[in-house]
Order: C-alpha cells, then structure tokens, then sequence
C-alpha cells in the first residue's frame, strides 16, 4: 500500500507518468474496434427487451415448488406458443415471464400451466403489461436518456469550454454503445433496472472525465505565455496526477458491482440481479477507460488544431531543440527577460515545476559586503 501511495505522489507532481496522449491513436483504434463489435452485436441479435418495454406477463406460482426451471420453460412455451424466461425464487415458487402475448390471453395460460403444474389456478398471480403501455415506457426512457445528454453537453459547455463538452459528449456515446453491445451479445434482458444502471455509469464517467478537466483547466492557464509545455504535455500530466484516484474509484466501485453479478446473479443463480448489475459492471469499467484513454486525448486533438497552440507547439519544439544542441536555456521563472531575448521566455506556472537549481547555492556564507 506504501508503494501505491508513493507512485500516486510522483504521478501527481509529475516526477512519473506515462504518455497518454501521445498514444491516443492506439487507444482510439482499440475503441473503435470494441465499438464495431457491439454495434454487430446489436444488429445481429439485438435486445432482449423484458415485458415492461414490449408487453406480456409474469406467472407467480406457489412457494415449495418440486419442478424443474427446464420442466417450467417447456409448460409456459406449449401453453403460450412463445418464449419463456423463468427462474426459481428463494422461497421456492417460479416466475414465469412470457413476453409478446395478447393480455387476453393470460386466462387460457394460467389455465394450461395449472394442470401441467399440478397447481390450482386461484394460486397462481398473474401481472400483466400491456404492449401499448410497454412501448410509452421505452419511449420515455429514450426521452430521458436524450435530455440527459444535452443537458451535460450544456453544462460542460458552459463550467469548461465547447472542445470539452464534445470529448465528454463522444466518451458518454462510447459507454452507451458498448454497454449496450455487451447486452446484446450476452442476451441478458433489458428491464427498467437496465435503463437505471446506464444513467448511473454515465454519472460515473462524467465524474472521472470532470476531475481530469478541472485539472486540465487549472493548469492550463497562460500556457501560450510560456515556451516549456505544449497543450498535449499539460493534458499528459493531468491524466497521470489523476490515474490513480481515477484506478482506485473505478475498483472499489467494481468490487460490489462484481458480487451482485457474478455471486448474486451467477453462483446463487438470482436473474434478476443480472439486468442492473451487467450494465453497472461494464459501464464502470468502460467509463473509466472512456475518462483516461478517449476524452482528455481528444480534448488535446481538439485544442492542438488552435492558431495558437500550434504556435505554442512551433516554439517548445525549437526551445527543445535549441536545448539538445547545447543552446542558452530561456531565462529561469521570476527573472524578466533581456534586451535580447523573447518576451514569451519567461514560463508561466504551468504544470508541475521544477526547484530552481541556484536556490541553495548562498545557503552558509556570512552576510556582509566584502572588504
């Protein structure tokens, strides 16, 4: 844990980093690929929408029920002619979900599942959700996801600036589309806790691309006042000083997130944990690369296109390379520049800064003129 908090200490004064940045393009073709997956995904499976999106009904049988879930799924789909999702309750009775059907036909089911059951039909409940109803709550849900995005994009706009506003926009649409192709490919069913869990990884993946802006923003200030950093250097330093609070969120949010899905939903065999924990689980994870590897790179991209930050960029390349060839250094932070010299050499505070070298050099000698 002590090493952890030291590599945290030297990302945040920038004594260590990685280049996140300069490698954006192999972190956008990973994206890109992943992103075509879920899109095949969904075109050639699509969604598994649950009954309250397109319609149908849910049998509840009795408690202490001795037949099998493949025994059940087989008596719901010769009774309805559709397919059946059930599973086994804790208490032991069935829920037996049927999707797609006429809700006037939820007497004849009941009927036909109580004989193959061997149950009496007053003690089987039935919901039902008729696919009118089911069609307005997914409409709303899209209304609600739609209002949801632009109103981010406003406020981004608004706290930062435009180019930041469109990264988040982009990062958000990633974790959408991923989340959902995972869905797809899984098949596991989109329920109202599905459109839960999207809405809160978007809040998560906003707080992560937010924290690493706010710092990009602060840092940033009177860049082009000096010739030390480019855009993309700053942006590098604001995702390492970031990394590990981004890395230690992201886990600890996982850890629960994986005991619903993987241990509620997989080991103990509760279904319908699945529907909110698989979009919890994948988005969290997807929102936390989105934040690092997708949003503060192309607020780079964006900002590097600038007159002038590509003027920025004209004078550190040439202070760099002035510097390999053994070239004077610009004057040192604090001192005005000479007669000779550019204006823009003397450095803003950007970034993390290094101690000046001659600050300990008087250090021990007597005061006093000399004699």
């Amino acid at each position: 844990m002590s090493k952890l908090g030291t590599l945290s200490a030297k990302l945040h004064r920038g004594e260590v980093g990685y280049d996140f940045v300069k490698n954006r393009k192999i972190w956008y073709g990973i994206s890109v690929l992943i992103t075509i997956t879920a899109v095949v995904g969904l075109v050639v499976r699509g969604l598994n929408m649950g009954i309250e999106f397109q319609g149908g009904a849910v049998f509840t049988t009795p408690k202490h029920m001795t037949t099998t879930v493949s025994q059940a799924e087989t008596y719901a789909e010769d009774a309805s002619g559709h397919d059946a999702i059930v599973q086994k309750l804790g208490d032991g009775s069935l829920r037996i979900q049927i999707a797609g059907i006429d809700t006037d036909k939820s007497d004849q089911i009941k009927e036909a599942l109580s004989k193959d059951l061997k149950v009496d039909p007053e003690r089987i409940n039935a919901d039902l959700v008729g696919p009118s109803w089911g069609e307005q709550i997914a409409n709303k849900a899209w209304e609600g996801l739609a209002i949801f995005m632009i109103l981010v994009v406003i406020y981004l706009a608004i706290a930062f600036e435009w180019r930041m506003a469109l990264a988040a926009l982009v990062a958000l649409i990633h974790d959408i589309t991923i989340t959902t192709g995972i869905y797809a490919l899984v098949g596991f069913e989109v329920t109202p806790g599905t459109v839960i869990g999207l809405l809160t990884i978007l809040g998560y993946s906003l707080y992560d691309t937010v924290v690493v802006f706010d710092s990009l923003k602060e840092q940033t200030k009177g860049i082009t006042k000096q010739t030390r950093w480019t855009y993309s250097d700053v942006a590098n330093q604001s995702i390492n000083g970031t990394l590990m609070r981004s890395i230690n969120t992201t886990v600890v949010a996982l850890l629960p997130v994986a005991g619903l899905l993987f241990i509620g939903g997989g080991l103990l065999g509760a279904g319908m944990l699945n529907d909110i924990s698989l979009s919890l689980f994948v988005g969290l994870a997807a929102g936390a690369y989105s934040s690092i590897f997708i949003a503060t790179p192309l607020v780079a991209d964006l900002k590097e296109r600038e007159p002038q930050m590509k003027a920025l960029r004209k004078r550190v390349l040439a202070k760099r390379a002035q510097a390999a060839q053994g070239t004077p250094e610009d004057p040192a932070p604090g001192r005005a520049a000479g007669p000779d010299e550019p204006e823009d050499a003397a450095p803003a505070v950007v970034g993390p800064r290094d101690q000046s070298a001659s600050r300990g050099r008087g250090r021990g000698r007597t005061s006093g003129k000399r004699r």
